[in-house]
């Protein structure tokens, strides 16, 4: 399964939309390009694989595999990047600002059900960061 983020540089933040086979899945808010600074940058561009994973936290949600200087970067729900996000991506509903959305839990799910499909086809799931 492929996933493309193609995304939007802002000084107050990264916006993004998430596609899988050229279909708008959702929208995507992420910190500004800090030159990959760990807590306050968004990660760079490139492709990563990500896999499904679980924690108290953020219950089901996916991890981005090795990103380079980085690590522990999640596609977990959030609406407000400054204030929730630490170098991770946050699926959302609808775009409210720069950096901000709102039904991020919404477009999670959508994404979780699309990725545990894949993996019981046995595909792995690549990101595509642009």
């Amino acid at each position: 399964m492929d996933l493309v983020l193609q995304r939007a540089y802002f000084k107050e933040g990264t916006n993004g939309a998430l596609f899988s086979s050229y279909k708008f899945l959702c929208h995507t808010i992420e910190l500004p390009w800090k030159q990959n600074q760990r807590n306050i940058s968004c990660i760079p561009e490139g492709v990563y694989e990500v896999v499904p994973r679980f924690s108290k936290r953020f219950s089901h949600h996916l991890q981005i595999q090795n990103v380079l200087g980085r690590s522990l970067i999640l596609i977990h729900p959030a609406n407000d990047a400054q204030k929730e996000l630490e170098g991770c991506i946050a699926p959302v509903t609808y775009l409210s600002g720069i950096g901000k959305g709102i039904y991020s839990k919404d477009a999670m799910q959508k994404i979780l059900s699309l990725v545990h499909q894949a993996k019981a086809r046995k595909e792995k799931i690549l990101l595509t960061i642009k």
